[in-house]
């Protein structure tokens, strides 16, 4: 009977040889393998039944495999493309962080933040609370078209003084032309457009963009 060796690139069979540049013995590599294995044979001393069976088992297992990764790395691109379409159909939706606190240091001398306006403003306010939920500072809203507006606190509370190094909530309440109350907060943004980087989304949600996992809830804008 022949004999069989495996050695780096080279699969010998007897003195041919069946080439594998990529080092792995593939089911086709087996194939011809096996193959060679049969022409080669002693016909005095046949191959045994059992090993003959033994090694097409492997190569329908060698198969099977193959076949199951093809399937799994399929799936995988499917999903992939999925997910890029679910964040695509987000855009102009309300995409929400959740983040709904700033964070004042003993450093700051002032803090800019964003608010989103769904509605068209007639009057209302902004509301700064601390982490017991107190009213720390107001700002009033004068009468402005729905959308982004930006804010720059300049860290004192109603009675002007300098707040402490914390968290603080930002919230706003404000009525339209039609008389009808909304309300808003930190965090919550139409979601503009969608870029990837690396296979991964990025959101841009009022002057930023963020990692599409990182946005808790996506809806509509209900005021």
């Amino acid at each position: 009977m022949a004999v069989t060796t495996i050695n780096n690139n080279v699969t010998t069979s007897g003195n041919d040889f069946v080439y594998n540049p990529n080092s792995q013995l593939d089911k086709d590599a087996f194939m011809q393998l096996f193959l060679k294995q049969l022409e080669m044979q002693d016909p005095t001393d046949p191959m045994d039944t059992d090993k003959m069976l033994e090694q097409t088992a492997y190569l329908s297992t060698m198969e099977m495999n193959q076949n199951m990764q093809t399937t799994l790395d399929n799936l995988a691109n499917t999903l992939q493309q999925t997910s890029s379409l679910n964040s695509i159909s987000a855009i102009g939706k309300i995409g929400d962080t959740g983040e709904r606190y700033i964070n004042v240091t003993d450093n700051d001398t002032s803090k800019n933040f964003e608010l989103y306006f769904g509605d068209d403003i007639s009057s209302g306010k902004v509301l700064i609370k601390d982490k017991n939920g107190n009213i720390i500072r107001e700002f009033p809203l004068e009468a402005h078209t729905k959308g982004i507006l930006n804010f720059d606190w300049d860290l004192t509370d109603n009675n002007g003084q300098r707040v402490p190094s914390d968290t603080y909530e930002i919230t706003a309440e404000y009525t339209s032309p039609d008389g009808k109350s909304h309300s808003t907060a930190l965090g919550a943004y139409p979601i503009e457009s969608i870029r990837f980087e690396n296979g991964k989304a990025y959101a841009k949600i009022g002057s930023n963009y963020v990692p599409f996992d990182a946005i808790k809830e996506i809806y509509e804008w209900q005021g």
